[in-house]
């Protein structure tokens, strides 16, 4: 095992001296994640459309190691960017900075702007770096127990998937988010049988051969209803409070690094759950940060634990979350699942059959794209700053413009941007109708997956569904997949309730008087 450990560091050395050298990395880095900011800083923005408008982009026309170096940059820059507005006007830029507004802006009304910036670009750094050491020491013993799975778990882990995906993303009810995904897991039905090349739900449409195109499917979901919504309001962002001093103070750095690490570690364990996101990951490392506290009165008052528990995991997650994209073909995170929209794209399948040197690459990149964000954190904040004055009405049809021209230079064909212009409007009135998004996209995602290998298990069983319980790996997939389900029928969850309810202890008279 430890051989095996040094030769993968090895690896990793060589590969990260090859891009290190090379000038075309530090040109792609600089500008996606700067990119990759200011979406995360303007608020209506997301981690998810800087990824996806770079798919688009970079598709399948280059490289795919400059693809990945463009994308990661975007990803890792934009869940640190929503820091920038969460701390500066208490507005968090990404879902993911929602926690760290509860201590980042009181902190900046103390006069603080600075130091609170300062230690959340270290924290993101550290946080990243924490996930990326995860990602390249655990994938590989995930790695080698996915070499057991066949098709039956392959099946059920799709499903599982989009069923933790719309049980996790659901503000509402979580039937809605079970909704999403078997809508995406039907637009994921149209086109050709990938067994028997038959046509299904084209309607003799010949644009739906090919089935639903991820891209314009991407770009409808997620950058059509932030559009409408941002223009929908059109308010202008209001002038940041001065920041003063940024570049932090390492001894504040050191006292608080035992917060750091273990959100680091909370961080990383939540972005492996499949679907579940940055922005959990923040609010459960809050959570636990503030239970662990010495001072848990200071949280939400301007407290740096709460602000480092945070923003640590938010960046901690992206490493997690890659974890399952790479080693299963499932994402962790709403921006993981347009990563590997790209990736399927460019004809990489994630799973066992994977290329090992692909994932010592994206291990290469993260690092360099951490350093990247720390040093455009550190000394570029009030270039990135001034672009929160923007108005949300001078930016959005940008955003529109590119978002147009990234879904059209995929397929080249008007169709992809009729697909675009109808999921995204069918996206918008879901939204309205409070059911998340995500779920579907990883619907459209996974279901290929769950479609293929559930109908290849049944010819191989000649229709036998005891196959899904005879192997132990599959059996323990139904399992989870029951649990998940039934764990969300109010009945159940009325009975567990009561099955763990403790009784409280009556509370005796002090003294015979008072009886």
């Amino acid at each position: 095992m430890f051989e095996f450990l040094l030769s993968q560091f090895a690896s990793f050395g060589m590969i990260f001296a090859e891009l290190a050298l090379d000038p075309v990395t530090y040109l792609y880095l600089v500008g996606s994640v700067a990119l990759g900011i200011i979406f995360g800083a303007l608020p209506g923005l997301t981690a998810t459309l800087a990824v996806t408008i770079l798919t688009g982009f970079f598709g399948n026309k280059f490289p795919v190691e400059q693809s990945l170096i463009a994308l990661i940059g975007a990803y890792v820059g934009a869940i640190y960017g929503g820091s920038y507005p969460s701390i500066l006007l208490n507005i968090p830029g990404t879902a993911a900075s929602a926690a760290t507004a509860m201590d980042g802006h009181p902190l900046a009304r103390q006069g603080r702007g600075g130091e609170a910036l300062g230690m959340t670009t270290t924290a993101s750094f550290i946080g990243t770096m924490i996930g990326t050491f995860c990602l390249l020491i655990f994938v590989w013993v995930l790695m080698a127990v996915s070499k057991q799975i066949a098709s039956p778990e392959k099946a059920l882990l799709a499903l599982f998937g989009i069923l933790v995906s719309g049980t996790l993303m659901s503000s509402d009810l979580v039937v809605k988010g079970w909704i999403a995904g078997l809508i995406g897991l039907a637009m994921a039905m149209v086109g050709l049988d990938p067994i028997l090349s038959e046509q299904r739900y084209t309607f003799g449409w010949s644009y739906l051969l090919s089935g639903f195109m991820v891209v314009p499917v991407l770009m409808g979901a997620f950058a059509i209803p932030q559009i409408l919504y941002g223009l929908r309001e059109g308010a202008q962002v209001a002038n940041p409070i001065q920041i003063g001093r940024i570049v932090p103070s390492f001894g504040k750095v050191r006292k608080y690094l035992p917060t750091i690490t273990r959100s680091g570690a909370i961080g990383v364990g939540i972005g492996s759950l499949p679907g579940v996101g940055e922005d959990v990951s923040g609010w459960v490392s809050y959570g636990v940060g503030k239970s662990f506290s010495k001072e848990p009165e200071k949280f939400g008052k301007g407290s740096l634990e709460g602000l480092l528990s945070s923003e640590t995991a938010n960046n901690a997650c992206i490493g997690g979350a890659l974890i399952p994209l790479l080693v299963l073909g499932i994402p962790g995170s709403p921006p993981a699942a347009a990563l590997l929209g790209a990736l399927m794209i460019n004809n990489v399948t994630p799973g066992p059959t994977i290329d090992p040197m692909l994932i010592i690459r994206i291990v290469a990149i993260l690092v360099l794209a951490s350093f990247t964000m720390f040093v455009l954190g550190l000394f570029m904040a009030r270039v990135f700053i001034t672009v929160l004055r923007l108005p949300q009405t001078i930016f959005l049809p940008i955003v529109m413009v590119l978002t147009t021209i990234g879904s059209f230079s995929v397929g080249g064909g008007v169709n992809d941007l009729f697909l675009m212009v109808v999921v995204g409007l069918v996206s918008f009135a879901l939204i309205r109708m409070e059911y998340p998004i995500a779920p579907l996209v990883i619907g459209v995602i996974l279901g290929g997956l769950f479609d293929e290998t559930f109908r290849r298990s049944l010819l191989v069983s000649d229709g036998d569904l005891t196959t899904f319980i005879t192997r132990p790996g599959a059996a323990i997939l139904v399992v989870l997949n029951l649990l998940l389900i039934l764990s969300q029928i109010p009945a159940v969850k009325r009975a567990a309730s009561h099955l763990f309810r403790r009784k409280a202890p009556a509370v005796m008279p002090a003294n015979n008087e008072s009886a």
